[in-house]
Formats: structure tokens, C-alpha cells, sequence
């Protein structure tokens, strides 16, 4: 409706002048004009008024109609024998109801009925049922530029909330991100300090070993440990970051997860209500602990989410070991695409974070038969123990 609206608004010019031309050579010929040149002035102000209504949409047709009043009330029997002034009228009709704000297009409406009604009493022989007939024409054309005036304001609306709307998710996603990645943070600082802080424990263990005569192996060591607690402490400082800018969360105490807990992770799913089949293939090798925790958040996420989106079903876990890669295979054959429940994937942003910190890849999308499937590749060939 909003392009129907802007073609008509285009058209008009085009419309008008051509009325504007019936007008004149319509009263020009006719013979039962009395008061030629007056008529066709009026007349001719009437078609130049809706010319301009583009640049003065409630002026124009108002000053259209005046004219074609005054040329009634001049020359009754000439209006009443002419065609074109009628259609004056309705242009006029329309372009109050499609043009202006509603308060204004009542306005014209009102005006549009008193001067139809004065001027079908003008006639030479008047008739109720001619008042009555003119009138339903004119509120017909109002009503029908009101209506698609209307619709397009609404259509526009609607646009508006749309883009609004897609901006909205567009910073939720951005929201989301930022927090997975403060999360992902927090847990790897959690590992990394751990393996600090034992690497310090154990240079301080060796250099108190040391004889009195290593002195040099003994600086060496110490420069280990004061290396080490540096470390800490900035890994501390950036941990307060992460929680001044992702939410203060504070971190579990229970050790991290990893893949040897994942039969435990599917127990509690089983008991949740989705039955999970795990299948594992090539020989397990021993992961760094932050793969090995990655690995273990990425099942735990697609399994929540085809818990929460997948509906009734059942889903299977393949986990595939290899020198170079770990692959893991989430599937199920519930609804084929819960990102659309999940806020626009959420869960799938916090997968692809975790794959991205090590270069891997991630794929998910609808399995063939039905349901929906997740699989992540992990590089292992540098990482594994």
C-alpha cells in the first residue's frame, strides 16, 4: 500500500491536468453556459488547485472544490449539464482522505458533503435522492484514499518495529557473544592457572633441593617461580575484566568437567527425558585440559538444546578419535531447526566460540531424516598429552 500510495501521489499530477483540459473544453462547447468566462475561470482555478495539491495536500482540493462551488452557484445549469466537475470532486475526495493526517481528513470530508449538498440544491431541478447518490460517491472516493492512507501508515509501522526488532537481535547476539566469550575465558583462566601454579610449586620444591654449590641453577629456579606468581597475578587482574564486563559469575568450585565425566552428562540427561545413545570411536588419548573441557561444553550445549527444542525423540553422541583431530557428532530426531526456539542459536554461538579458540570447525544444521545435528572437529595433533 505505502508504493500504491507513493504511485497515486505521482499520478495525480497527470490526472489532474487532464481533468483540467476535460473542464475547459467541455464548458467551452456547451451551450447551456451561461456566464462562459467566469465558469471557466472558476474551473480552471478548481484543476490548477489539485495540480498543486502534492506541494499543499489540503489546500489544493479545498480550493478545488470552492471553485467548483462558486462556478455552481454562478451557473447552476451549466455544472449540472458538465461531467468533469463531478469528477473534480472525487479527486478532490480522495486526495483529502489519502493525503492528510485523519483530523484533517474529516475536515475535507465535512467540506466535501456541504458542498456537494449545496450544490445539487443548485440545480435547476433538485432531487434528495441526487444529494444522497453524489454524497455515497464522495464518501466512497474519501473512504478509499483514508483506507489506503491507513494501510500504509500501518505497513510503515510494521517496518519500522521489523528494523527495530532485527537491531534488538542483532545486539542481543552481539550480547551474547561477548558473555560466552567472558565464560569461556573464565574457565580456561581456571585451567591455565591451575598448571602456573603447580609449575611454580614444583620450581620452588626443586630449587630447596638444590646444593649450595648450584647457584646458578638455583637463580634459575627462582626467576620460574617469580615468573609464575607474575603470572598469576595478571591472570587474576584479567579474570576482574572478564567479570566487570561478562557479569560477575563467580567460578565453580568443583573441578572442571572433561570427557571422562561424559557418561555422567548423559545419565543426567537419560533421567531428564531424552534418551542418548553415546558411540565412541578410534583409540581415547589423554587431552589437554582445555579441549578436553571444550569438548565436554560442546556436547553438554547441543544436548541442552535438543533437550529444551527437539520436542519428543531420541539423541546420539559419536565421539571419534584420531592423531590429529577430535570429532564430535550430536544429533537427534526432534524438531529439524531449534535455533528458532533458542533466541536465534544462542547455544550455537557459545559452540562456536569454544571451537574457534583452537582453530577447529563447527557445522549444524538439519539431518536428512529429520532432527537436527551438530558436529565439531578439534585439532588434537599439538594438544594431546
Amino acid at each position: 500500500m505505502t508504493r500504491f500510495l507513493a504511485l497515486s501521489r505521482f499520478a495525480l499530477p497527470g490526472l489532474a491536468a487532464a481533468l483540467l483540459v476535460g473542464l475547459l473544453v467541455e464548458l467551452s462547447v456547451s451551450d447551456s453556459v451561461e456566464h462562459r468566462a467566469a465558469t471557466l475561470a472558476l474551473v480552471a482555478v478548481a484543476g490548477l488547485a489539485l495540480l498543486l495539491q502534492p506541494r499543499w495536500p489540503f489546500a489544493g482540493p479545498l480550493v478545488a472544490t470552492a471553485a467548483i462551488v462558486a462556478a455552481a452557484a454562478i451557473d447552476p445549469a451549466a455544472m449540472e449539464d458538465a461531467a468533469t466537475p463531478f469528477f473534480v470532486i472525487l479527486l478532490a475526495a480522495w486526495c483529502f482522505g489519502a493525503y492528510n493526517p485523519p483530523r484533517l481528513a474529516l475536515v475535507g470530508l465535512g467540506v466535501l458533503l456541504a458542498a456537494t449538498t449545496f450544490v445539487s440544491f443548485r440545480f435547476p431541478d433538485p432531487s434528495v435522492t441526487d444529494v444522497f447518490w453524489i454524497g455515497g460517491f464522495v464518501a466512497a472516493g474519501w473512504l478509499a484514499g483514508f483506507a489506503v492512507r491507513h494501510q500504509a501508515g500501518q505497513t510503515q509501522r510494521l517496518r519500522d518495529l521489523a528494523a527495530r526488532l532485527k537491531e534488538r537481535q542483532e545486539e542481543k547476539a552481539e550480547e551474547a557473544v561477548e558473555a560466552e566469550s567472558a565464560r569461556i575465558a573464565r574457565e580456561l583462566h581456571d585451567v591455565v592457572a591451575h598448571h602456573v601454579s603447580v609449575m611454580t610449586v614444583q620450581a620452588g620444591a626443586v630449587r630447596r633441593l638444590l646444593n649450595p654449590d648450584q647457584e646458578r641453577q638455583r637463580e634459575a629456579l627462582l626467576s620460574v617461580e617469580e615468573t609464575g606468581r607474575k603470572a598469576l597475578t595478571e591472570m587474576r587482574r584479567l579474570l576482574g575484566v572478564l567479570k566487570e564486563n561478562g557479569g560477575d559469575h563467580p567460578a565453580p568450585l568443583a573441578p572442571q568437567p572433561g570427557m571422562a565425566t561424559l557418561d555422567t552428562l548423559l545419565g543426567q540427561v537419560r533421567e531428564a527425558g531424552l534418551p542418548v545413545e553415546l558411540r565412541t570411536e578410534g583409540t581415547p588419548v589423554e587431552l589437554s585440559p582445555g579441549i578436553d573441557l571444550s569438548a565436554y561444553r560442546i556436547v553438554q550445549e547441543a544436548l541442552t538444546n535438543a533437550l529444551k527444542y527437539a520436542g519428543p525423540g531420541r539423541a546420539w553422541v559419536v565421539v571419534r578419535y584420531s592423531d590429529a583431530d577430535l570429532e564430535l557428532e550430536v544429533s537427534n530426531d526432534g524438531r529439524t531447526d531449534p535455533t528458532e526456539a533458542d533466541g536465534g542459536g544462542r547455544g550455537l554461538v557459545g559452540m562456536r566460540e569454544r571451537v574457534a579458540v583452537y582453530g577447529g570447525e563447527l557445522e549444524s544444521g538439519p539431518r536428512p531424516g529429520g532432527g537436527f545435528a551438530v558436529r565439531a572437529r578439534l585439532p588434537i595433533g599439538t594438544e594431546a598429552a
